[in-house]
């Protein structure tokens, strides 16, 4: 595989390897790369300056890379990209971060969704070993209902920490005063909505079963909005260390609110 010429199609900015790469058309990306800039980021030259450090596209510090991907000048060369895109990935991810959730002025109409999900890690400090039987984090994250946009995402917790233990330690709560906000069951007595509960040796009351089938599939655009997030590999086995997971999610978040919005 010729990795610099893989990026050299990247760095002419061909739609077809933006949507590939990034899950974005090329409007949307175009407003990512503003955004970066908005915040401080220096755009595509960052990309730039990663090809001409090894000798730009097609070449490993000015030489060819040969076919074969066994050979050892194009592993050394593909070591040296992976190395500098890392470098560059970690300097921008904090400026692909979703914008800080403000109270809607609809405030009264609004409804929200909240959900955790699991991201498999490999920061032993970040993660747990967690009930889908790999080290993992919990990552909570609100909705919208109607847009199925991302409001907001907390700070990933061990994969192990029970949903309303991670919602109150999360500081979501804060932006959601006087927002309906949906959750599962498992956040019982947590000021948010939740299904209704069978009593002890009782069933559900006339009328709490069809409420809980509207509560299903009202709450299902969360987990389809974790679907699409989870197109991007990141999110299914995240390898960042320390705050690499959170800035993940954030810039995750990001584009799909941008793939949404369009």
């Amino acid at each position: 595989m010729r990795a610099f010429s893989l990026m050299g199609g990247v760095l002419r900015a061909e739609s077809l390897w933006v949507e590939t790469f990034t899950g974005l058309r090329m409007r949307q990306f175009e407003r990512l790369l503003e955004v970066v800039r908005e915040r401080g980021g220096d755009g595509p030259r960052w990309w730039s300056s990663v090809v001409s450090s090894a000798g730009g596209p097609g070449s490993a510090g000015g030489r060819v890379l040969p076919d074969e991907p066994h050979d050892a000048a194009a592993r050394a060369a593909v070591r040296l990209l992976a190395g500098d895109v890392c470098r560059v990935i970690q300097r921008l991810r904090p400026l692909w971060a979703i914008e800080p959730a403000t109270r809607p002025a609809d405030v009264v109409e609004r409804l929200w969704i909240v959900a955790g999900t699991l991201v498999p890690v490999r920061d032993r400090k970040a993660g747990a070993s967690s009930r889908n039987y790999r080290f993992s984090a919990n990552v909570q994250v609100i909705i919208d209902a109607d847009t199925t946009l991302v409001i907001a995402a907390a700070r990933p917790v061990p994969g192990n920490t029970a949903d309303a233990k991670a919602w109150r330690d999360s500081g979501l709560a804060a932006a959601c005063e006087g927002v309906t906000v949906l959750a599962d069951g498992a956040c019982i007595n947590s000021a948010l909505v939740v299904p209704h509960r069978k009593r002890p040796g009782g069933a559900l009351l006339s009328g709490e079963e069809e409420d809980n089938a509207k509560h299903r599939r009202v709450r299902a655009r969360v987990e389809h909005a974790f679907a699409r997030m989870k197109h991007y590999k990141i999110l299914r086995d995240c390898r960042q260390r320390g705050t690499g997971l959170h800035h993940a999610v954030q810039a995750v978040a990001h584009m799909h609110n941008l793939a949404m919005a369009a």
